[in-house]
């Protein structure tokens, strides 16, 4: 599957999250699209959304926070009418962040904002963790033909089954799920990331990250277990403010970040068990049956007189006990590597190099 001009699986795909880190200033949200490339992230998200596409404008307690998060005591639409990305900056941010080399793609929230996105022709579309149950709306975006990116925050194994049953609906079978816990930050002990390759297995999809944990420690545990996308909220600079601050990276964290998830990819490497030449290099190291005391021709070999030690340029320590109590067929000097020669037999084939 490929999302612009970027293979995911080739390597891992790591998306900077700009969401409501903009300060309601276009200049920042272009500069933080920089800094995000300059911190190494290969994409930039944002958020297609307006606070009357996602709710409505009431105080009434079903739209007052209340669940433990930086936003309690707000409504909905307060928060949304902030922390929303104005629409017409959106194709500018798209062709400044291509322009500079960062894949730029979106979250549409409904039918109006996928419609805007598919106008703008972005790659690939991300479904959030609280619109995994809006299976119209994952209809609808699975039909445009791009790559969906599906968060699982709240979803249970059953609505999973039922956001990609509705992408092969529409005959789109290009789906990358999520691992994703949707408090804001999120606690470490809740990230579960065991469950990443249970759920690659389970769906047969890639899995990736999205991560609201503080620090880089839950984005590098996921590499190891197999996620091959990582998505983090970016920000420029924390004294920004703003909604999402709290559970933001910034520049400096962000690239920490890239730079070791890159070095774990180089760590995973392959499976590999062939004699590199490095390994030959080093079993030089390796320990193997050396003379150690002067033999005569004829005597017994014992095992005070040959042992096992570094360097590893004689026999393998596997034959020390077949060869105590042969004869010697020359004379030998202490510190000579153990031979087959000096049992009067040639080499075998299995210990030649």
């Amino acid at each position: 599957m490929n999302i612009s001009d970027f293979e995911i699986g080739e390597k891992i795909f790591i998306i900077a999250e700009l969401s409501a880190n903009h300060g309601h200033d276009i200049e920042i949200a272009k500069e933080t699209i920089k800094a995000a490339k300059e911190a190494g992230a290969d994409a930039i998200k944002i958020q297609t959304y307006t606070a009357d596409t996602l709710t409505i404008d009431c105080s009434s307690e079903f739209f007052q926070i209340n669940g433990g998060t930086l936003w309690d005591g707000r409504t909905l639409y307060d928060l949304y009418s902030e922390a929303y990305t104005p629409w017409e900056w959106q194709k500018e941010l798209m062709e400044y962040a291509n322009e500079i080399g960062l894949i730029f793609f979106s979250t549409p929230f409904d039918k109006t904002a996928v419609d805007f996105l598919s106008d703008l022709n972005v790659p690939a579309y991300k479904i959030a963790s609280f619109e995994i149950v809006d299976i119209p709306l994952i209809e609808y975006t699975a039909s445009k033909g791009k790559p969906l990116i599906i968060s699982t925050g709240i979803a249970s194994l059953a609505e999973i089954e039922e956001a990609i049953s509705a992408c092969d609906r529409m005959g789109n079978q290009e789906i990358i799920l999520l691992k994703c816990t949707s408090s804001y930050p999120a606690k470490i002990e809740d990230a579960n990331l065991r469950t990443i390759p249970n759920m690659k297995a389970t769906f047969g999809v890639e899995v990736g990250l999205s991560d609201h944990t503080l620090g880089s420690t839950v984005p590098l545990v996921s590499v190891a277990l197999g996620a091959k996308v990582i998505e983090k909220h970016f920000i420029l600079n924390k004294s920004i403010g703003g909604a999402d601050f709290g559970f933001s990276m910034d520049a400096a964290e962000f690239k920490l970040m890239v730079d070791s998830v890159r070095e774990a990819e180089k760590a995973l490497g392959k499976i590999d068990y062939s004699m590199t030449e490095s390994k030959k290099k080093n079993r030089k190291m390796a320990r193997s049956i050396f003379i150690t005391k002067d033999i005569k021709k004829g005597e017994l070999f014992t095992e005070e007189n040959i042992r096992s030690i570094r360097p590893g340029d004689g026999l393998p320590p596997k034959y020390l006990n077949e060869i105590i109590g042969k004869t010697a067929s020359k004379d030998i000097e202490k510190g000579t590597p153990m031979n087959w020669g000096f049992l009067g037999v040639s080499a075998r084939k299995s210990d030649e190099t």
